[in-house]
C-alpha cells in the first residue's frame, strides 16, 4: 500500500488542511518546494495537493528533487496534474528556469538531516545549507517571490550552557566549529545569516522556521537518526538498539505538527523572524523514547556500541529543548504528543 492510501495518513493531511490558516494567500498562486521528495517536503506537498483537489485552492506546486523516478513513485497520484510539476534539480547548482514565471512562495527544505550523511558527506551537508540556500534566494528574488522560508534547525543553538532549561529564539549555545560534525549546525547558522543579508540588501521577505528532531511515516529508509532507527527496528519486530546511555534530553515533533508549524510561519510569521517548532508534550530523554517504542511492539531495549561513522555524525548536544511560545502566539499548537505520534507512525508504516 502507498502511504497516500493509508487512512491514518489521510487523516493527518485533513487535519493540517483544516487548520484556520490564511489559505487564501496561496489561492490561485504558486509554491516552490526544495527537498519535495524528502521527509518534510513530501507531506507538505500532499497537503497542498489535497487543498487543490478538495477545496479548490488552485495553487501550482513546483516540486524540486534529485530523482525523477522517486518523485513519480511518491507523487504518482498527482504527477500528471496541471497543478503539479516535478523539476529534477541539484540544489548546489544555480537554478535558472525560463519556463517559470512568478513564484509566490519558496520553501527551502532540502538538507542532509541525519548522522551518517553528516559523517560521509560533510561537504554536501555544508554546501546544501549555504550554496543551496543562496541559489533558492536568488531564484526567489528574480521571480518576485512574496515570501521565502528557510527551514533551519534546533542544532543552531549548540550545546546548552546550563543557564536555561529550554531555548528561545535568541539563545546561542556553544559549538566547537573546528570539527567535522560542526558542518551541519554552523552551515544552518550561516544560512540564517544569509537570509538576513538578502532581507537587508535585496529587501526580500524571508522567515525562518526552526525545526526540532522530527519523525513520522514519511521518514526515509536512509534516515539514520536515533528515533528513525528505533522505529525501523519496531516495524521489523526487533529489539530497540540504544547506542548511548540515553540521557540526551531533546524536543521531538510529529511530521504533521512540524508541517503545520511550517505553514504557520510561512503564512503568518513576521518578516525576518525565526520560530521554534516544538511542543512540551514531546520533550523526552532518548532512553525513555526507546522504551516507549520497544513497549509498543512488545520488545526490549538493548545496548550496542555505535560504529565510527555513526559516532562521528552524532550531535554533541546533551540537552536541546525548545520553547515554542512565539509560534503559539500565531495560533499554532501541536496535535500529537510523543506517545501518540509514535503509535501513529508505527501503525502507518506497518500497514505499508
Amino acid at each position: 500500500m502507498k502511504i497516500i492510501e493509508n487512512d491514518l495518513y489521510q487523516e493527518d493531511i485533513r487535519n493540517v488542511a483544516g487548520l484556520p490558516l490564511p489559505w487564501e494567500k496561496l489561492r490561485n498562486g504558486s509554491l516552490l518546494v526544495s527537498g519535495a521528495t524528502g521527509f518534510m517536503g513530501s507531506f507538505l506537498v500532499d497537503v497542498i495537493m489535497y487543498q487543490n483537489q478538495e477545496n479548490g485552492l488552485n495553487c501550482k506546486v513546483y516540486a524540486l528533487g534529485r530523482n525523477k523516478d522517486k518523485a513519480k513513485a511518491r507523487f504518482g497520484y498527482c504527477y500528471d496534474s496541471p497543478l503539479f510539476q516535478f523539476i529534477p534539480y541539484d540544489i548546489n547548482l544555480p537554478f535558472e528556469r525560463e519556463d517559470i514565471g512568478r513564484v509566490d512562495y519558496v520553501l527551502h527544505l532540502a538538507s542532509n538531516t541525519h548522522p551518517v550523511a553528516y559523517a560521509t558527506d560533510p561537504i554536501g551537508t555544508i554546501t546544501t545549507n549555504i550554496i543551496g540556500t543562496q541559489n533558492m534566494l536568488e531564484f526567489a528574488h528574480k521571480h518576485h517571490t512574496i515570501r521565502c522560508a528557510f527551514a533551519s534547525s534546533n542544532e543552531i543553538y549548540g550545546e546548552n550552557r546550563g543557564d536555561v532549561e529550554k531555548f528561545d529564539e535568541t539563545y546561542c549555545g556553544y559549538i566547537d566549529c573546528n570539527t567535522m560534525r560542526a558542518g551541519y549546525p554552523e552551515s544552518k547558522r550561516c544560512g540564517e545569516a544569509l537570509c538576513q543579508a538578502y532581507i537587508k540588501q535585496k529587501e526580500m521577505d524571508i522567515v525562518i522556521p526552526r525545526l526540532t528532531r522530527s519523525y513520522g511515516p514519511t521518514m526515509l529508509t536512509s534516515d539514520t537518526k536515533a528515533i528513525s532507527q528505533f522505529i525501523r527496528k519496531a516495524i521489523n519486530g526487533e529489539n530497540i538498539v540504544l547506542k548511548s546511555d540515553g540521557t540526551q534530553y531533546y524536543s521531538y515533533t510529529y511530521v504533521a505538527d512540524a508541517v503545520s508549524g511550517l505553514l504557520y510561519v510561512l503564512l503568518m510569521g513576521k518578516k525576518g523572524e525565526a520560530y521554534n517548532i516544538a511542543d512540551d508534550a514531546s520533550d523526552i530523554m532518548l532512553k525513555d523514547l526507546a522504551h516507549i517504542i520497544a513497549t509498543s511492539v512488545g520488545k526490549e531495549v538493548v545496548f550496542e556500541i555505535p560504529d565510527s561513522v555513526e559516532s562521528a555524525g552524532y550531535s554533541k548536544a546533551t540537552k536541546a529543548r525548545l520553547k515554542s511560545e512565539k509560534l503559539q502566539s500565531l495560533g499554532w499548537k501541536a496535535v500529537y504528543n510523543i506517545e501518540e505520534g509514535i503509535k501513529r507512525t508505527i501503525s502507518i508504516l506497518q500497514e505499508r
